[in-house]
């Protein structure tokens, strides 16, 4: 029998693993909302935070309540304009994208 791993912890250590990835995936999460994929796009931001950053350390550095970007980053989440760009930036810097 073979075992698997969830495809979310697999993409977690892959981020973890390789920064170039972890950029990638970011890129490829702003061109998802940028075409129109939000679900898609914020699966992936909420990927990059469980592995770079946490909900915690996301909360503290927008101002934005943890529980509050847990709806946010739901596939079925609706952040407002505001909200968005600063969960972006926070997830940008921790990358270091400039």
């Amino acid at each position: 029998m073979i075992t698997t791993q969830p495809h979310s912890e697999t993409i977690i250590a892959r981020i973890k693993r390789e920064p170039k990835f972890a950029r990638a995936l970011y890129a490829e999460a702003v061109n998802c909302f940028l075409e129109g994929e939000t679900a898609v796009g914020l699966s992936m931001l909420r990927d990059l935070v469980n592995a770079q950053i946490s909900f915690k350390e996301l909360a503290r550095q927008t101002g934005l309540g943890e529980k509050s970007l847990h709806r946010m980053l739901h596939r079925n989440g609706n952040p407002t304009a505001h909200n968005l760009t600063a969960i972006l930036r926070s997830i940008a810097e921790d990358l270091r994208i400039k």
